[in-house]
């Protein structure tokens, strides 16, 4: 799903700094390796770690994202700025709708945030969450940060899923 969205919105090219937030078990970090090589920078986090890398411009660290501190996890991984966050997380399903909605939306604003702390002006972002109450609000601050915002369902997404992707294309100087 993710790489139908770097590649329709054109998100990945040699020499970028991309962070993969929520990137266990690595499989999509790989292919943004592959796409910036060895003149860019891919950075992978998540809650568990990470299969190894041999190339030298990936590097990856166990970060709870929602964590006060995770910011500066990530910047002692690799300082910014970036030219993408790109999240995948999602949250552990209870099977209550309105609770996974809520922990879907938690994790898509603290993307968001770190987005915001670390993306350069002009960088782009991606955020899988689920549809729900909070969507819109989410995609009114999604607006304020970025002059173009996005919703996508890839064609990879079950037809039952709730599941949708927010991109946001040229972070805002100052991220607002």
């Amino acid at each position: 799903k993710l790489e139908e969205l770097v590649e329709r919105f054109h998100l990945l090219r040699a020499g970028v700094r991309v962070l993969d937030l929520g990137a266990a078990p690595g499989g999509f970090l790989q292919v943004i390796a592959r796409a910036v090589g060895p003149s860019g920078l891919a950075v992978g986090v998540d809650l568990v770690p990470l299969r190894p890398f041999t190339e030298a411009w990936v590097r990856t660290a166990v970060v709870d994202v929602l964590a006060d501190d995770a910011g500066q996890q990530i910047a002692a991984v690799a300082p910014g700025p970036y030219d993408a966050v790109l999240s995948d997380m999602a949250p552990k399903t209870t099977g209550v709708r309105a609770t996974d909605e809520a922990r879907s939306i938690r994790l898509a604003e603290r993307a968001l945030e770190l987005a915001r702390a670390l993306g350069k002006p002009g960088s782009s972002f991606v955020a899988k969450l689920f549809m729900g109450g909070e969507f819109e609000s989410f995609r009114a601050r999604l607006r304020e940060a970025y002059r173009e915002v996005k919703v996508v369902r890839p064609e990879a997404t079950r037809s039952a899923s709730v599941e949708i992707y927010l991109v946001g294309l040229g972070l805002r100087p100052g991220g607002v």
